[in-house]
C-alpha cells in the first residue's frame, strides 16, 4: 500500500538530536521510501492530510507484560513481595491461555490508542501474546518467563520458549528473547543454562534486576554479591541483555552494565506504586549506558499509556536530583523511540523516522488543548500530551487505527470477554 503523509510536522533525528520539522513523507509497503521525495514509480492509495498533525516514529515500550491486563487495581498500596507472591502470584494460577490472550489484546489496544506500536513482553502462557500479535498488528519482542534452580535443558519452561519461538516464521512482526524472570527466581545453575543456550544459539535476554531493596538484601545475605554481580557471574551478561528495572544498583553494578552493554528499561510508575523507589537514569546516561522506558504490566503500574511514563521520567528525577537539566525532554523522548529500539536489536527497523526503515508511525492532533500553542512540539510530547491525542497509528506499514478507530481488532468483543474473565475470578467484586 503506498501513502502519502502531506505537509506534516515530524520528529525527525540528527544524529543525537531530534527536531520537529515539516514534511511529506512516503509510506510504500512496510517501508518509509522517501521523506519529501516521491519514490521512483510511487503510488499512493492514501493521503493523510497533515494540518495541524503531528507525526512521530511509533512509542516503544520496553518492559511490559500485557497479559497482565486482566489485573488491572486488583492488587493496590501493597508491598512488592505481598503484591508479587500473596496476590498478583495466585490470580496468574488461575488464569488460561484464553484469559491470556484476551488480556494481551487488551494490553495492545491501550498500546495502540496511545501512540504504541512496538513492545517487549514478558508472559506466562505461550502462543496466545503471539497470537494476540498477529491479530492486532503490532510488532512485538516476546520472551516466556523462566524460573527454576537446575542446569537443565530438557527444562518444561526452556521447551516451551523455544517452542513458540516457532510462532514468529509466519509474521515478521514477532521476534523472541530467552526471559530468565529474576535473580530471586532463578538459582544459579539454571542462570548458567540459560546463558549457555543463549550463547549457543544467538539469542538475547530480558530480566528483571535489582528491582527492590528485599531482593538486593537477600542477594547479599544469601550468596554476598548484588543482584547484578549475581546475573554477571551467571554468564547472563555474555549475551545481548535488556534488563528491567535496575533500581537499587551500585556504582560498580553500573559499570558492569555498561561494560557488558546492558540495555535499562526504566519503569518509573510501577516502581514508585510498589515502593521500590527510582532508578539512578541520570546517573546510568552519565556513564553511557542505553537507558530506555517501559511501563510493566497492568497490574503493577496501571497503565500502559507510554505518554504517561515519558511525563513521569521526565520529571522525577528533576524532583530527586534537584536539577531541572539532569534529563531533557529530548533525552526522554529518546528514551521512549530509538533507544528502545537499541535495546531490542531493532534500531536499523524502527525506532525514528527515516527513509528505509518501517513505517512504525503515530500521528498526534495538534488541535487539542493539550498539544497547544505549539510552542514547543518535543517538550510537548513529554509534559503535556497524555495519548488521547494519538489519532492515526501506522505499524508495518498498515494503518492499524485511524480517527481513534482500530481496524484489526473487535473492540466491543474484546471488552466482553475480559468482562467475563473478571467476572469468573471473582476480580470485580474485590473493590465493592
Amino acid at each position: 500500500m503506498g501513502i502519502i503523509l502531506k505537509d506534516i510536522l515530524a520528529v525527525i533525528p540528527y544524529g543525537d538530536d531530534d527536531k520537529v520539522e515539516k514534511h511529506t513523507i512516503y509510506i510504500d509497503g512496510k517501508y518509509i521510501a522517501g521523506i519529501d521525495k516521491e519514490p521512483e514509480g510511487f503510488k499512493a492509495d492514501k493521503v493523510i492530510d497533515g494540518t495541524d498533525r503531528l507525526v512521530i516514529p511509533g512509542l516503544i515500550n520496553a518492559h511490559t507484560h500485557t497479559y497482565m491486563t486482566t489485573m488491572r487495581n486488583v492488587a493496590d498500596d501493597l508491598s512488592f513481595m505481598d503484591w508479587l507472591f500473596k496476590t498478583i502470584d495466585p490470580i496468574e494460577q488461575q488464569l488460561t491461555d484464553e484469559d491470556a490472550y484476551y488480556g494481551s489484546l487488551l494490553g495492545q489496544m491501550e498500546m495502540i490508542k496511545s501512540g504504541t506500536t512496538t513492545f517487549n513482553d514478558q508472559q506466562m502462557h505461550i502462543h496466545q501474546t503471539t497470537k494476540a500479535v498477529k491479530d492486532s498488528g503490532m510488532r512485538a519482542v516476546i520472551s516466556r518467563g523462566l524460573v527454576g534452580d537446575k542446569y537443565d535443558k530438557e527444562d518444561v519452561r526452556l521447551k516451551q520458549a523455544l517452542e513458540e519461538m516457532g510462532d514468529g516464521a509466519d509474521c515478521d512482526r514477532l521476534t523472541f528473547l530467552l526471559g530468565p524472570h529474576a535473580p530471586y527466581s532463578c538459582g544459579p545453575e539454571y542462570l548458567k543454562m540459560i546463558a549457555d543456550v543463549a550463547r549457543e544459539n544467538g539469542y538475547g535476554i530480558h530480566m528483571h534486576i535489582a528491582e527492590s531493596q528485599t531482593e538486593t538484601d537477600n542477594m547479599k545475605k544469601d550468596h554476598n554479591c548484588t543482584p547484578t554481580e549475581y546475573v554477571r557471574d551467571a554468564g547472563i551478561f555474555d549475551s545481548p541483555t535488556i534488563a528491567a528495572h535496575c533500581i537499587r544498583v551500585s556504582d560498580s553494578d553500573m559499570d558492569i552494565m555498561k561494560q557488558n552493554n546492558v540495555s535499562v528499561v526504566t519503569n518509573p510508575a510501577s516502581n514508585m506504586k510498589l515502593g521500590n523507589g527510582f532508578a539512578p537514569v541520570p546517573e546510568m546516561v552519565a556513564k553511557g549506558i542505553n537507558v530506555c522506558l517501559g511501563t510493566d504490566g497492568a497490574a503493577s503500574n496501571n497503565s500502559q499509556n507510554m505518554f504517561s511514563e515519558m511525563r513521569l521520567l521526565g520529571l522525577i528525577h528533576k524532583g530527586t536530583h534537584d536539577t531541572p537539566q539532569c534529563i531533557s525532554a529530548k533525552q526522554t523522548f529518546r528514551m521512549a523511540t530509538l533507544n528502545g529500539a537499541k535495546a531490542l536489536g531493532l534500531e536499523k527497523e524502527i525506532g525514528s523516522i527515516e527513509v528505509g526503515k518501517k513505517a512504525d508511525l503515530a500521528i498526534l492532533r495538534l488541535d487539542v488543548p493539550s498539544m497547544m500553542p505549539n510552542n514547543n512540539l518535543i517538550a510537548s510530547l513529554v509534559y503535556s500530551a497524555n495519548g488521547s491525542e494519538t489519532d492515526t497509528v501506522i505499524i508495518d506499514g498498515n494503518v492499524v487505527m485511524e480517527n481513534r478507530i482500530i481496524n484489526t481488532l473487535d473492540e466491543a468483543k474484546i471488552y466482553s470477554k475480559i468482562k467475563e474473565i473478571i467476572n469468573r475470578l471473582g476480580l470485580d467484586k474485590r473493590s465493592y
